[in-house]
């Protein structure tokens, strides 16, 4: 399969791998996240929506790699991360596949029109995304947490 070979790939390059779960990583990305989003609305505030587009998508990306250290699996590839919500624990990723291609969109190229309403919608979705994946966190057990390492195992094998 397609991903799998791209998990693969990542694996053997270093770029993704089973760690021991951390509490205190998982504290440290929530808090960057949180950052990111208040960020993200101050500079919407301000007129900066580009600015605001992609701090919005960090703020997501940072949550997801908190749900990963919260299990023990440490990825340094964004396509992965979101790849693996979908496929380890099952989780729509469409709202964060959005916000990376508006990141890039925003942050890459020069053609392109935003506007405030955008932002904000963009903000309301990646509240509500933020708001499941940590409700989602909050509900893992040690139980859960052994058995989606033993997928992930089941995954990349």
């Amino acid at each position: 399969m397609k991903k799998t070979n791209f998990l693969n790939k990542l694996i053997k390059e270093g770029k993704l791998e089973l760690v021991e779960p951390s509490e205190e990583v998982k504290k440290a990305y929530i808090k960057k996240s949180e950052s990111n989003m208040g960020s993200a609305k101050i500079l919407l505030n301000s007129n900066k929506l580009e600015e605001s587009i992609s701090l919005v998508y960090y703020s997501m990306y940072h949550l997801l790699t908190a749900l990963l250290f919260k299990i023990g699996i440490k990825s340094e590839n964004h396509l992965a991360s979101i790849v693996l919500l979908k496929r380890l624990f099952n989780q729509n990723n469409n709202e964060i596949l959005t916000a990376k291609r508006e990141r890039i969109d925003k942050q890459y190229y020069i053609n392109f029109s935003i506007t405030k309403e955008e932002v904000k919608d963009a903000i309301k979705k990646a509240d509500i995304f933020n708001s499941e994946i940590s409700d989602f966190i909050s509900k893992l057990t040690n139980e859960r947490i052994q058995e989606y390492r033993k997928t992930f195992k089941e995954i990349i094998n």
